[in-house]
């Protein structure tokens, strides 16, 4: 599995608009053949604060949802919104095992 988690800090004044094109963009995201999870979590004590967790059957599927329709208007929506800029760290499964990371539909 490939999984991205991206850091994001948005502007006060946008938190709300943040929110509503992100849950756009997570609810496609998950209609792709090669995403198995897109949560989005709110910081508690930074409700600024967000972190995106994506998590890909490999890389290939991240440079296809970066194709995407809904990826580039998110992208392009959220640009102003961002109190810095935002950045991302990749990883790895360890735990649980391969098969709790993918869809449904691709367990064996």
């Amino acid at each position: 599995m490939f999984i991205i988690i991206v850091h994001v800090s948005v502007k006060n004044s946008c938190i709300s608009d943040f929110i509503d094109q992100t849950n756009l963009n997570a609810a496609a995201s998950l209609k792709e053949a090669g995403i198995s999870f897109f949560d989005v979590i709110q910081r508690d004590d930074d409700p600024s604060k967000f972190l995106i967790i994506e998590v890909y059957n490999d890389e290939a599927a991240n440079r296809a949802h970066k194709n995407t329709e809904h990826y580039q208007k998110w992208r392009d929506s959220v640009a102003d919104m961002m109190a810095e800029s935002r950045y991302s760290e990749k990883y790895h499964e360890v735990f649980p095992p391969l098969e709790f990371w993918q869809k449904p539909t691709e367990r064996a």
